[in-house]
This record gives C-alpha cells, sequence and structure tokens, in this order.
C-alpha cells in the first residue's frame, strides 16, 4: 500500500502508477497472486486450476515472478483475495463509494471476474484499463478477483513488438510477455469523478488548455477550479462551470507576458520544470473530487531541416532502449529501476531516448519528465497486414496516445518501425493508406509533436525523414551524409539497406535524423546465438568502433540528431553499450565526452 497526503504531483516518489492524475489514497494489489495455467481462451473460472503462486506485476516467462517458464502457455489464471481492509487503504468511504480496479497492462486479452460475476473485458497488451467494481463487492467484506489472459504466441496480427512467435529467442527477438506486467491497483472515487485529463501549451499565447473527461455527465452547478503552481509562486486559478462529460478549458499565465523572462518556466532537459496543478470538482458548495496533476511548458515543431524545442534548434543525442531487464523482461524489477534507467541514460550523455516497440510504463516518463529526458513514444508492430490487424493496432495506439500525451518528455510518436506489418508498402495501396491514416489519427488527438510515419524508411508522410543505416565503416558514414547531394541521394533513391527512403513526395525542409545505426556486438563470455550488426572482439577495439561510429554521425552538417543502437544487452542482442546488469562496457565519462562532442 502507498498512501499519498495532498501529493505534489511534481515531488512524488515514482510509484503511483497514474502520474498525471493522483489522488490522496490508493492500494496497490501487486504483490503474490494465485497462479496456474488454462486449457483454452474460452475456459471458464469454475474449470480453472490455481496450482502455484506468482509474484505480481511479472510476467510468468521472467525469474522475478517466481514461474520463469518460458514455454508456450497461451492461457494463464491469476487469482487474489480483497479484502475490506483493502478497500479501506484505497480510500473507500461513505463518500468515496466508488471503487475501481485499475489494471496497467495485460498481455494480450484479459478477462475479469469479481466474486464470480463478470467485468469485461480488455484487448491490448499496452493500454491501461479498469472496471467499477462496486457493485460485485462482497456485503461481507472478503471478494474474490479473478484474471484470465489469452496471449497466442502465434498470432502475428497483434501488436507483439519483439516477443518472440518462436519458442526461444533467436536474432532480434526475445522471451514472451504473457498476462499481468503493469501495476494492478484500487482506488476509491465518488460518483462523479474525472477520469482522464491531458495538458497543452500554447507559448505565444501564454497559454496552457487543459481537457478534462469525468465519470458520469456532470449536474447543474458543477464546476472546476483549477490552480497552477511553481514551487512556491501561485502562477493562476480559475473556475469553469462543466456541464459536459467532457470538458475543455483554457488558463493565461499572465508571468509568460514578460518576453524578457518567459523562459524561465519553460521544460527542456537541462531545466526541467514542472507546473503543478491542483483540480477541484465542487457541486454547489459541495467538493466532490480533488487530483493533483503537472505539466511542462514547451514546444515542439520543425523546420528548416531542423528540429526545434521552444522555438530553438537542438540536436538529438538519442539511444535505442528496449527497457528490458533479464530478472523481469518488459515489465520493470522496482519503480526504482524505472528512475534508475533514466538517469543511466543521461549519464551517458545522451538527451533522447527511444523506447523501442514497447510503450513504456508511464511512472518511466514521470522520471523523464521530472529529470530532463526526451523520449520518442513508440508502441508495438503487429507482423501481418489485414483488416484485423489494422483494428488491433489502431486501437491500442489512439489509447497509448490518449494516456500518454501531457508527458512534456515525450517529442516524437513513431506508430511504425521499418514496414514491420506493412511489408509491401512500397507497392501495396492499402498499406500505405494505413501508414498516412494512423500518422493522420496521430496528429488529430495530438497535434503539437511530430510523428514518424515509418521509422527507417519508406515514410508516407513523415515530419521528420529518418534513416536506418548500419553501415561498420565510419568513412562510407561520413561521406553519405556530408553534403546536400549526399544526402539527396540517399532520400531519393534506395537507403542503405536497399528500402526507398520514401514511397511518397519529399519535403526536402524536413530534418533528416539517422535513427538507427551502430548495433556493435560485443560480450566478455559467449552467449548462445550472440548477435549485433558488427562484432568487437575486445574492449579496446568495442571503444573504437563505438566511438567512431558516433563520431561519424556527427560530422554531418545535413542532419539533425541521431540514436545510437542500443543501450543494453538485451538477451541475446550483445550489442548494447551497457551489458543487461546496466554495468558499462565503456568507461561512462568516455562515452559521455564522445555523445556530448556535438
Amino acid at each position: 500500500m502507498t498512501s499519498l497526503t495532498a501529493p505534489v504531483a511534481s515531488d512524488q516518489d515514482g510509484t503511483y502508477p497514474r502520474p498525471q492524475l493522483m489522488r490522496s489514497h490508493w492500494f496497490e494489489l501487486d504483490g503474490p497472486w494465485d497462479f496456474g495455467y488454462g486449457s483454452g481462451p474460452d475456459e471458464q473460472p469454475t474449470r480453472a486450476v490455481f496450482d502455484r503462486s506468482i509474484t505480481v506485476p511479472y510476467p510468468p516467462e521472467s525469474p522475478a515472478s517466481g514461474i520463469g517458464d518460458t514455454s508456450y502457455h497461451p492461457v494463464v489464471w491469476y487469482r487474489r483475495a480483497v479484502s475490506k481492509a483493502d478497500l479501506t487503504r484505497a480510500g473507500h468511504s461513505e463518500e468515496k463509494s466508488r471503487v475501481i480496479l485499475h489494471f496497467g497492462a495485460v498481455d494480450w486479452v484479459a478477462h475479469v471476474w469479481l466474486n464470480e460475476q463478470f467485468l469485461g473485458t480488455h484487448e491490448g497488451g499496452q493500454s491501461a484499463f479498469s472496471f467499477d467494481i462496486t457493485d460485485s463487492l462482497s456485503p461481507e467484506g472478503e471478494n474474490t478477483l479473478i484474471v484470465r489472459a489469452f496471449d497466442d504466441p502465434h498470432d502475428v496480427s497483434i501488436p507483439r513488438g519483439k516477443q518472440d512467435w518462436l519458442e526461444s529467442p533467436h536474432s532480434i527477438w526475445y522471451h514472451r510477455t504473457t498476462g499481468i506486467w503493469q501495476p494492478v491497483w484500487l482506488e476509491a472515487v465518488p460518483p462523479l469523478h474525472i477520469d482522464e485529463l491531458s495538458w497543452q501549451s500554447d507559448l505565444p499565447a501564454a497559454s496552457v488548455s487543459l481537457e478534462l473527461s469525468f465519470s458520469i455527465q456532470p449536474k447543474d452547478d458543477t464546476w472546476a477550479t483549477i490552480r497552477l503552481q511553481f514551487g512556491d509562486e501561485p502562477l493562476a486559478e480559475a473556475r469553469f462551470r462543466v456541464s459536459q462529460q467532457t470538458a475543455q478549458l483554457q488558463l493565461t499565465l499572465d508571468r509568460q507576458r514578460n518576453g524578457q523572462h518567459y523562459e524561465e518556466l519553460l521544460w527542456d532537459p537541462e531545466h526541467p520544470r514542472l507546473i503543478d496543478a491542483t483540480i477541484i470538482l465542487t457541486h454547489g458548495d459541495e467538493r466532490v473530487d480533488t487530483v493533483s496533476s503537472y505539466f511542462g511548458l514547451r514546444s515542439v515543431a520543425t523546420s528548416r531541416r531542423r528540429f526545434l524545442l521552444n522555438d530553438r534548434p537542438l540536436y538529438l543525442r538519442s539511444v535505442l532502449s528496449q527497457n528490458y531487464w533479464p530478472e523481469s523482461h518488459l515489465a520493470a524489477p522496482s519503480p526504482e529501476a524505472l528512475r534508475r534507467e533514466v538517469e543511466l541514460i543521461k549519464e551517458l550523455g545522451f538527451n533522447t531516448a527511444r523506447i523501442h516497440q514497447k510503450a513504456e510504463d508511464p511512472r518511466f516518463l514521470f522520471w523523464a519528465d521530472r529529470l530532463g529526458l526526451l523520449i520518442w513514444g513508440e508502441t508495438a508492430s503487429a507482423y501481418d497486414f489485414n483488416p484485423r490487424a489494422v483494428v488491433s493496432l489502431t486501437t491500442e495506439w489512439m489509447s497509448l496516445i490518449r494516456r500518454d500525451r501531457s508527458h512534456p518528455s515525450i517529442v516524437v510518436w513513431v506508430p511504425f518501425n521499418e514496414s514491420w506489418g506493412l511489408q509491401h508498402i512500397a507497392h501495396s495501396p492499402q498499406q500505405q493508406a494505413f501508414s498516412r491514416s494512423l500518422t493522420d489519427l496521430t496528429r488529430a488527438i495530438d497535434p503539437t509533436r511530430p510523428v514518424i510515419s515509418n521509422d527507417g524508411w519508406e515514410h508516407t508522410s513523415s515530419d521528420i525523414w529518418t534513416i536506418h543505416d548500419y553501415d561498420t565503416d565510419p568513412t562510407t558514414i561520413i561521406n553519405r551524409y556530408a553534403s546536400d547531394s549526399s544526402v539527396q541521394a540517399v532520400l531519393e533513391g534506395f537507403g542503405p539497406n536497399g528500402r526507398r527512403v520514401s514511397v511518397t513526395q519529399l519535403d526536402h525542409e524536413q530534418p533528416i535524423m539517422l535513427t538507427e545505426f551502430g548495433g556493435v556486438s560485443y560480450i566478455e563470455e559467449p552467449i548462445a546465438g550472440a548477435w549485433g550488426y558488427s562484432t568487437a572482439h575486445n574492449a579496446p577495439e568495442f571503444e573504437t568502433k563505438v566511438v567512431e561510429l558516433i563520431c561519424a554521425a556527427q560530422q554531418s552538417p545535413i542532419l539533425s540528431g541521431f540514436c545510437y543502437t542500443q543501450l543494453t544487452d538485451t538477451g541475446q542482442e550483445t550489442n548494447g553499450l551497457l551489458r543487461a546488469d546496466r554495468t558499462p562496457k565503456i568507461p561512462i565519462d568516455k562515452l559521455r565526452a564522445t555523445i556530448q562532442n556535438r
């Protein structure tokens, strides 16, 4: 259990599962659960066998779960008692009379029961979901929660990311994640409460917009009061009448109208300033709901081939980060590990991370906001193209954007990578239409960030042209990106991987970035199937190759950023700058000096 008294959202400890919409009380259901393997996706709870224990939220394939079974198990069952004391710790009371059960993520389809009553289904392995469990609670106070998760390892129509469809990991793919892999928690709320919010900054207008969504239609005489504060300094307070289930409110920050010091409140990697918000919902004279939030004042744009943060060019020094741990796989070993991952990336000298083939835990995004790390928000890809794959990816991606769009650290969206799930996009009008459509849908929900339509090659309507180039010769990298003419030859012909960079008309004003390169493999002890794009046989050779490749990318006057592959070793992928245990292969000060050379 964690109880937060009068939370200040920007100063939280990193354990709250939904960091931008906080309440004072909640109760975490992570820890020991009853567990068992099922026989089929339609098996009912009465037939389930719970013959072992699992530690939630670690996937059963991981050692941290206490199971550690990586073989095929498409159906898994979970069971946990929920007591009256648990509900009390979650804040359940006469005023907060509804109880919400939250799941951070369950891979892939979850079916949930409480006291033999079916609560509902959720499909999507990365997105959060919840159920109001109030009407299913036992009057005696002892409740039984059961979850069935179904994840077919051979289904390539669902967004799998880098979870292997083969039984054992091979090449660049790693162990599967089945079932619960992010926090499960309880929260007590009043019948009318805030269940979603988002922030959007407008720097020229010195204002910020807030979108609020409510659990039910507000009654007459319902008001929202918003208070904004930076440290001890009050910035704004406004009161709005709300009459619809979704309300859009705008607050002016008068302090920002002084152009000589308005930058003192802006968020950037060197100064990750966060503004705290308190939202109070009242009906008449009665306070109905209170939540805490935070946001960062900043803008993101592209112009004249440059990436702009707060209207100033910023060179992106990025690293590909899979955020995968040997002991816990896609789940973080602990909330502290999420903070440490952000700290390590910054210590290495990077200002940006591209979270690869994964939508990361919001608590990681909180530390990126708090400590100042730019993030490229990506999602897991499907491998097939068909109507079901289109619906699955679109539904999941829209949910993720809505969940994460208020994090100032996220500066780019990446719905597709290397034509995964779009293998014939160069020739298929349907696949081109899907790429364009999902890119435009992203802009429809969030018009404030650039969108990469297909990272690496075969772009349709990208706001940044991105190239993947794993050439092992630094001189080739230097020459390929040395001038307008050499870069144009790449953009207008076939790229380094023999794939067209674009399948549409090029916009020559857009930034160009090298968003995957390097990938040098080095390990001290042999690993079966060890994999990288090139190999170093000893530590000095590894350091030389990595440094020369990074320096080669940095020499280009045309590129506006790079993304080195990759942060850590991941299973048999041994091309990390860090080992899987997060110890560096190159002295951090040496690597930092190289990365920050530009």
